[in-house]
């Protein structure tokens, strides 16, 4: 027992403006990324923040995630000692079932609590450092491929090489075309990968994905629906290329019968599918124990979510293929940050700072909430 109480929760929804549209084969985001962040608040003065970035198409709705902190997850909180992470975890599950993205960012702000009072880094509680650095990756999402491309010259030109193109939203023709421009206009070197977000009917995904073979991507993501499970069984046993699962692993048990049945060669972890970093390195390990790697993944989402994905990464081996957390520095107009996220010539450098190690700025949060539960 760590002697701190929670006393307060304070949920906000919150609209920030972004520079791009972002299209991919499950929707499109354009003009404002819409999160919800969390502060809770403790008796010993120390602060926690945590952030839920909900998508309609894929995790959920803004409003069932508020609805899930602010009126069931609550009671669980307040009272409680923040130090009991995996009791508390495991209350949220018996409290409300899905709502991944609300437990997520419960569990960020709590292991940002406890990281502030023990004046150690989130990392230090997940096992310890075992990377420093993470490889950085950029996505090509923007249906003016043109301007994608400018931007990726620019970030050429300071170290980056790590490019996911995203596909399916236009057409097989079109996925050709975006990805022969690519390989012809940026340097030789640079590592492309390509993930249709489900995008692909099944009936000719590996006749159309043996063209894209030809790009030699690093990895093809997602290619079918997430329920589709033989389908991309059958698709990754068809291509040299390896595929990755994204929608069709949220879970453990999810990633335990993908792992059993060698569905894919490859998991992408993003702590709103899991539930938070602790279900995410479970996921890793269930991985790890059948030989499939780990990358990790991201929505549209601010520095905060960035953060915790950074220290889970961090903290876990299995996690070779780097991370996609560029949003809050190459995506949003402004982040929620106080100070900028470490992303730069195409890696991230992992915080030392205590809890999350960059606090919130709460005048740019209050600028850009659209309504606040306390």
């Amino acid at each position: 027992m760590s002697g701190i109480t929670i006393t307060g929760l304070s949920v906000f929804t919150v609209a920030i403006p972004v520079k791009t549209v972002r299209r991919q084969g499950s929707g499109d985001v354009s003009d404002k990324a819409g999160v919800v962040i969390v502060k809770i608040d403790t008796d010993a003065g120390i602060t926690g923040w945590g952030e839920a970035a909900p998508w309609p198409v894929f995790t959920g709705t803004a409003e069932a995630c508020v609805g899930a902190l602010h009126v069931h997850l609550r009671p669980l909180l307040i009272g409680a000692d923040p130090f009991r992470i995996e009791w508390l975890m495991a209350g949220a599950e018996k409290t409300v079932v899905h709502a991944t993205e609300a437990k997520a960012a419960m569990e960020m702000a709590l292991f940002d609590i406890m990281g502030k009072a023990l004046k150690t880094p989130v990392y230090n509680l997940l096992g310890g450092a075992y990377r420093s650095e993470i490889p950085l990756s950029f996505s090509i999402a923007n249906p003016d491929i043109d301007a994608d491309i400018e931007i990726a010259k620019e970030l050429c030109a300071t170290g980056h090489r790590i490019f996911k193109v995203k596909t399916g939203f236009a057409g097989h023709a079109e996925d050709i075309r975006r990805l022969e421009k690519l390989r012809t206009e940026l340097p030789g070197d640079v590592d492309i990968r390509v993930d249709y977000n489900q995008g692909m009917d099944v009936f000719d995904a590996i006749i159309k994905l043996r063209d894209i073979e030809a790009f030699n991507p690093t990895f093809i993501e997602q290619p079918v629906p997430m329920d589709k499970v033989e389908a991309l069984a059958e698709i990754t046993r068809a291509l040299d290329t390896p595929v990755m699962a994204d929608e069709t692993v949220f879970s453990p048990s999810q990633a335990l019968n993908v792992a059993a049945r060698r569905v894919v060669d490859l998991i992408s972890i993003k702590v709103f599918k899991s539930g938070g970093m602790l279900r995410g390195k479970e996921i890793a390990a269930i991985a790890d124990a059948a030989g499939i790697s780990c990358y990790g993944g991201s929505m549209f989402e601010t520095g905060i979510a960035h953060l915790a994905g950074t220290h889970m990464i961090a903290a876990t081996r299995n996690f070779p293929l780097g991370c996609e957390f560029y949003q809050a520095v190459y995506y949003l107009k402004e982040d929620l940050l106080a100070e900028p996220y470490p992303a730069k010539g195409g890696k991230v450098t992992v915080p030392d700072g205590p809890g999350l190690g960059i606090d919130v700025d709460e005048d740019r949060l209050a600028k850009y909430t659209v309504e606040r539960f306390d």
